[in-house]
This record gives structure tokens, C-alpha cells and sequence, in this order.
């Protein structure tokens, strides 16, 4: 049997649009000989359709969607399908289901088993869990389809992972079954060095029971996640026999000796469609918008072999288009103070938008060194991208001369007041640009400052979305270092930009280690507070405890404006944002953790 992979890029919600991206790769699979097309987890819905799944219609519009589809595909061959569902599910609620089509029919339909819970995941919200899992039946082949975390029995995610309500092995009991292969159907959001444990744990699988295993991942971004793609297919040794192209949609077709039979399932729908249900919505006629090169990729570099900064980079520009792309931005417009933060997200705007669509703003201040405009300027020449120069000392005297606000600039020259209100001088001019043209304001802050509140509202945080805001500063060094030597083998960022040591530039001799501690300390400390939630007695056995105390003391304190910056994206287990819910008031005594 050939089986094809289709590795698409969905947008959440958009029915006809996902049923286009479907139709388009079954014509390509089945006019290359496929029998079987696997596609990923919810892919006629998009993945995560968060509280549209609340939304009363559009369960049973994602059915009316899979039953139209079905109609529209080719005869001969067999799709298996995600969506949201309401066949087999009683009390209201709703499955994460995957069917199984052919010759114009639904034919078969399976629900996920293991609903997560933990960090981005609230399935139990939504969904209700299958009762029981089965093989279904294609050409007399019993195939052993599960749905991502149906995958992840027994993996210890992280220390924060809820145990799963069904305590058994869906990918086991399938065996048991029968399965003659294992296919997977995933949304698995990209996380650094996730593509590396999937495949451990596939490659678990197929050394416990000696089955072929086929994997298939969503690609993209949605809001703040990001989906790597990285699909492949194991034979029953356990060898990567093919695997797609991470970041970018891809369609790939995977001999498997499995056998051949007759031409339809042995067992029928998992239940009765009422005629409402396969109503036509219409997808017959909608544009496919697929990027121009799939279907005809090479062969993407080995996973063994691609560093991290690879693919940190390519999350950061996938998460980013897409973000433009569905939302209806098609230009953006960020400040550009000649720092290693600003420099690295112009080049990820011009990489996600195109050039010609990205707009930088040199704001200097009457602390700005020569230098900071100077590399501004050669980053904007190096990318190719619109650049103006706008000075705000002006601006800021005006506020100086301001009655009462003037006054309490003038008491405390250079102070915190005096700092905060040239960046939100800044936010301002970028906003202004923003909503004249309908650009999209990107804000340049990394994790690491985010992280202990060394930025400002209404400033530096202004903004559409949030580019860095998962990238702790060490990587933002590591990434440029990589586009500079790596992806483009010259100098695009420029060199003193990385070399140069950080500042805001909002007083005289201003630095960032003057207020932080040095970024690989902060950094090292920030990490096991965030992601690993360590303790301060523990990290003070390796840091010294003042030290451990104030970044966890600053962490705490500066929830409330995390809770402000603009979305971004999810790069690390434990991002800022939906996945990590902390109190904003609240007290804690760091000398008893």
C-alpha cells in the first residue's frame, strides 16, 4: 500500500479553506498512486479551535464539512481525516475524532483517547475521551489509527504533566487488536528539541511491537503556537524510511508492505448521519492557497544533524507569516535602536513579510551613541527594508516643559520617570505609523527582560505581537551569530550589534549588566525558575543566593505586565502566556521554597 503523508497548514475556523487544502493534496496523492492519504489532528477545524468548539453549529459544521468532502475526493482513495465531532458522542458533548473516507462515504470514525491537560492543552474542556479503541479496516489492512497524545502513554512530559484519565496504552491495545500498522494523527506544537523526543517515542513504539509507524503533523503557526511539521514514517525495524519537511507544507508517499485485501472496510460508520449532517457548505468551489513549491520539496536536512538555532529561526518566521497571513497584515513596523533584540526580529520580518513590507523606525534620544544609529542603519541597508530616521529629543523637552509632569522629570534627571517615557515615546511613534498605514507593531523584547520586568508598558511592549518574547537572550545571540555564519554566510546582522555590550540607552553610560546580572547567569537562573520551577534554596547551590533571591523576587513581581505585552510565540515548555497562569498579587516568602 502507498500511503501518502500530507503535512498542511490550516487556519483555525476555516472549513472550507482546510477542505480545500485537503482535496488539493488527495488529487496530487492519488494521482501519484496513493491508496491511503493520511492528514493531521483536526485539520477540517484547525488546530487549537480553543472555545469555537463552545460555539453552538460548529461541531456539527466540521461533520457537515467531512461528509462534503468525502463527495469530492477521488474515487480508489482512502483519506483518514481529523475534525471535531458529534457522531458516536452522547450528552452534548464533542470528540476529536478521525475518519476514515472513501468512494464518497464516511465510512469508519474513531475518537482520541488521551485528552491533555497541561501547559497550552485544555482538551478535557472540550472533549469527550473515547471509551474503547479499535483497528479500522481499509483493503483488508487493520490499521492501528490514534491521535497524538493517544501516542504519549508513559512519557513524562514535564514535572507539571497531569496523569491521563484512561490509565492504559492506546498504541498497545491496538496492537493486541491486530493493527498491522500504527498511524498517528498529530498537532504537535513545536518546542526546542520536541522533534528529537517525537521521535524517540515513536521509535519506542516500533521497538516494543514491531510495527510500521506513520506519523503525520500539522505545520504552522496559529497565535502563539507553532507546528514544526517534521511527519515521517518508521518502517517495522524502527529506520526512518521518510520524513518531510520541517516548517513548510509537504506531501510525501511511503511504500508499506502491508498486504492487500478487498477494496472497503469491514466494519461501517461508527453512526448514523441524519441528512442535515451531510449537507454540502460549499467547499467545491473555494481556492486552494497552497504555498507554490509543495508537493515538490526536497528531501529536508537530516534531524540529526540540523542545530537548534535552525529551528528556533524557522519557528520565529513560520510563527510570525502566519500570523500576518491570518490575520490580514501584509506589512509591520518596528523600532530600530541598533541592539542585538531589534536587529534579529527586523531580520525575522523581512524573512516572514518580505522586505518590502517591513518599515523600521530610528528614534534616537540625547543618550544615544553614534554607534546605535550607525548599526541601525546598516541593518535596515543589509535587509533591504524601509527606514526613517525620527530624533524624539524634541519631543521630550515638550514633555519637560509641561507643567506638573515637568516637575517631576526635572527632580530626578535620567531617573526611572525620564527612561520609561522616552520608550513610550517610542511605542507612540510606532503605533502612530501602525494605525496611519495598517501595519502590523511588532515588539523587539526578549525573554529574559521580559522575564524580570527590565522593559515598559506602553514602550518597548507596545505592539501587535511580540516577536522574541519566548527567545531568552542567550539564543538571540545564538540565532544571529547562526544567520550571519550559517543561513546567509555574511554579515547581515551587523557584528557590533552582537559584540557590543547591551544597553537601553535611556541614561548616560547606561548597560544592562549595570541593573542585571550578567545574561548567562540571569538566563541559567531564569530557567529553572521557569521551566523547570526550581526553588531558590536549590538554584542558590549554584548561583549566589542575592542573586537568586532578586531574579525571583522580579519574576513574581512583573506578572502584570507579562499579562499586558502583545501574544508571540511559544518556543520553550514554559512560555509567558496561556500555558503558564501565575497570580499577579500575590505574596510569597522565597526563605521557605
Amino acid at each position: 500500500m502507498k500511503i501518502a503523508l500530507a503535512q498542511l497548514n490550516p487556519t483555525v475556523g476555516d472549513l472550507r479553506g482546510n477542505a480545500a487544502l485537503v482535496r488539493a493534496a488527495a488529487e496530487k496523492a492519488f494521482a501519484d498512486g496513493a491508496g491511503l492519504l493520511v492528514t493531521s489532528e483536526l485539520v477540517i477545524s484547525g488546530y487549537p479551535p480553543k472555545d469555537l468548539l463552545l460555539r453552538e453549529g460548529f461541531a456539527h459544521a466540521c461533520d457537515r464539512a467531512v461528509s462534503a468532502l468525502a463527495k469530492e475526493l477521488p474515487h480508489g482513495l482512502a483519506v483518514l481525516i481529523g475534525h471535531p465531532t458529534k457522531w458516536g458522542v452522547t450528552e452534548g458533548r464533542i470528540a476529536n475524532a478521525a475518519s476514515l473516507l472513501l468512494e464518497g462515504e464516511v465510512l469508519d470514525t474513531i475518537h482520541k483517547t488521551l485528552l491533555p491537560n497541561y501547559d497550552v492543552f485544555d482538551e478535557q474542556r472540550y472533549f469527550r475521551p473515547a471509551e474503547r479503541v479499535r483497528p479500522m479496516v481499509l483493503r483488508g489492512v487493520k490499521l492501528g489509527v490514534h491521535i497524538c497524545e493517544d501516542a504519549w502513554f508513559g512519557e513524562p512530559h514535564t514535572f507539571y504533566h497531569d496523569r491521563p484519565l484512561q490509565q492504559f496504552d492506546p498504541v498497545a491495545e491496538l496492537v493486541s487488536l491486530g493493527a498491522n500498522v500504527l498511524i498517528n494523527l498529530s498537532a504537535s506544537p513545536f518546542e526546542k528539541d520536541k522533534p528529537h523526543r517525537r521521535l524517540n517515542i515513536l521509535q519506542r513504539h516500533v521497538s516494543q511491537h514491531r510495527k510500521p509507524f506513520v506519523f503525520v503533523n500539522q505545520v504552522g503557526g496559529n497565535d502563539d503556537l507553532v507546528f514544526d511539521g517534521n511527519s515521517l514514517a518508521l518502517d517495522s525495524a524502527g529506520n526512518v524510511i521518510e520524513q518531510l519537511t520541517p516548517f513548510a507544507e509537504d506531501l510525501r508517499l511511503v511504500p508499506l508492505p502491508l498486504g492487500e485485501g478487498g477494496r472497503r472496510p469491514g466494519e461501517g460508520p461508527s453512526a448514523e448521519r441524519s441528512s442535515s449532517q451531510a449537507a454540502d457548505i460549499g467547499t467545491s468551489n473555494v481556492a486552494v492557497s497552497l504555498t507554490p513549491a509543495l508537493f515538490q520539496r526536497e528531501r529536508g536536512p537530516d534531524r540529526a544533524t540540523r542545530p537548534r538555532e535552525a529551528d528556533l529561526l524557522d519557528a520565529l518566521v513560520l510563527g510570525l507569516r502566519d500570523y500576518l497571513r491570518k490575520t490580514g497584515f501584509k506589512d509591520c513596523v518596528l523600532g530600530l535602536s541598533g541592539g542585538i533584540d531589534s536587529a534579529l526580529a527586523a531580520y525575522i520580518a523581512a524573512q516572514a513579510a518580505g522586505k518590502e513590507h517591513v518599515h523600521g523606525l530610528l528614534m534616537p534620544s540625547r543618550h544615544s551613541s553614534e554607534h546605535s544609529v550607525s548599526d541601525a542603519q546598516l541593518l535596515a541597508e543589509n535587509l533591504g527594508i524601509n527606514h526613517a530616521i525620527i530624533p524624539i529629543d524634541e519631543l521630550q523637552r515638550a514633555y519637560e516643559a509641561t507643567h506638573i509632569v515637568g516637575a517631576d522629570l526635572s527632580n530626578q534627571p535620567s531617573g526611572l520617570a525620564d527612561q520609561n517615557l522616552q520608550a513610550r515615546i517610542r511605542g507612540a511613534l510606532v503605533m502612530i505609523r501602525s494605525n496611519r498605514h495598517g501595519w502590523l507593531a511588532l515588539a523587539t523584547g526578549n525573554k529574559s527582560e521580559l522575564a524580570v520586568g527590565y522593559c515598559t508598558l506602553y514602550g518597548d511592549m507596545a505592539g501587535g505581537f511580540a516577536v522574541l518574547c519566548d527567545l531568552f537572550k542567550h539564543d538571540v545571540y545564538a540565532v544571529s551569530r547562526y544567520i550571519n555564519d550559517v543561513r546567509e554566510g555574511r554579515e547581515v546582522i551587523p557584528v557590533r550589534s552582537i559584540t557590543k555590550a547591551p544597553s537601553a540607552e535611556l541614561a548616560p553610560d547606561q548597560f544592562d549588566q549595570d541593573t542585571l546580572p550578567p545574561y548567562p547567569v540571569l538566563d541559567a537562573i531564569l530557567e529553572g525558575l521557569i521551566e523547570r520551577e526550581e526553588s531558590v534554596a536549590t538554584l542558590s547551590e549554584q548561583f549566589p543566593v542575592e542573586t537568586v533571591r532578586w531574579v525571583a523576587m522580579k519574576l513574581d513581581r512583573n506578572e502584570f505586565k507579562r499579562r499586558q505585552m502583545p501574544p508571540g510565540i511559544k518556543l520553550t515548555a514554559r512560555a509567558f502566556g496561556s500555558g503558564r497562569r501565575m497570580p499577579m498579587a500575590a505574596k510569597f516568602d522565597f526563605e521557605s521554597s
